[in-house]
């Protein structure tokens, strides 16, 4: 075969390749949690999702993201249906079952919330004891002390609206949620009004993407990693933080 011939050929493989690296897709899913990531008029939004499909364009990987219940979440990915979960809190527990990017996506700092006709003053656990205070299932609280604690009760809802719901009906004394998520919620639920919280918190945490033990993704990682950090010294992203600030 003629050389040019050659030429040709390996130029159109290298383009080929090219353009199936481009066109590769992250398959994540996530619970709706406001404004960190959440539905708008049927398409994913928020902080977070905004934060990872701009480092996934940078690396020309496109983003496919699905909501779903949080313990479902866990489920397909410990059963390798998708390739991570978009804001997850770091256990070392759960290392063993999905691989942690090493720059977080945000911070959060949990905190309780109470309906304003009914304020439950929180400075230290004690002020806790007897009260049922609302949870989501399959969320971690990081806070040992808090975690641990059998001086209150907990109940668990389908969602954190549920909880907001339940708090302004006294179904429940407290609610523990991310300061700016809560704050969130109960504006896009109309209940400024009725909603306050706490300012001592609970504990503080940060938010991760998760991936699937895979040397592909692995790979994924590591430059999303780097990637993150770069866009973290951007204005772009401090624009972005203040977007969402103000939501």
């Amino acid at each position: 075969m003629p050389l040019f011939q050659r030429q040709i050929i390996a130029t159109l493989l290298l383009c080929s390749l090219a353009l199936s690296a481009r066109a590769e897709t992250l398959r994540l899913v996530t619970d709706a949690w406001a404004p960190y990531v959440y539905e708008e008029n049927g398409q994913p939004a928020g902080l977070d999702y905004e934060i990872s499909r701009e480092v996934l364009r940078r690396l020309g990987v496109k983003l496919d993201l699905q909501f779903m219940p949080w313990k479902r979440c866990l489920m397909e990915l410990e059963r390798g249906h998708v390739d991570g979960i978009l804001d997850i809190f770091h256990r070392r527990e759960r290392e063993a079952s999905m691989l942690f990017v090493e720059e977080p996506l945000s911070e959060v700092e949990l905190v309780l919330f109470y309906a304003r006709n009914r304020p439950y003053p929180y400075d230290r656990l004690e002020d806790l004891r007897g009260l049922v205070i609302g949870v989501s299932p399959g969320y971690w609280y990081n806070d040992e002390a808090f975690r641990t604690s059998t001086l209150f009760s907990r109940e668990e809802a389908p969602s954190h609206e549920a909880n907001l719901g339940k708090l302004i009906r006294h179904r429940i004394d407290l609610a523990v949620s991310d300061r700016r998520a809560g704050l969130y919620l109960s504006a896009q639920m109309g209940l400024q009004e009725q909603v306050d919280y706490n300012r001592k918190p609970v504990g503080h945490d940060r938010l991760y993407l998760a991936l699937r033990h895979d040397p592909r993704l692995a790979r994924l990682a590591e430059s999303f990693t780097a990637e993150l950090r770069r866009f973290k010294h951007e204005p772009a992203y401090t624009q972005l933080q203040q977007r969402y600030a103000t939501l």
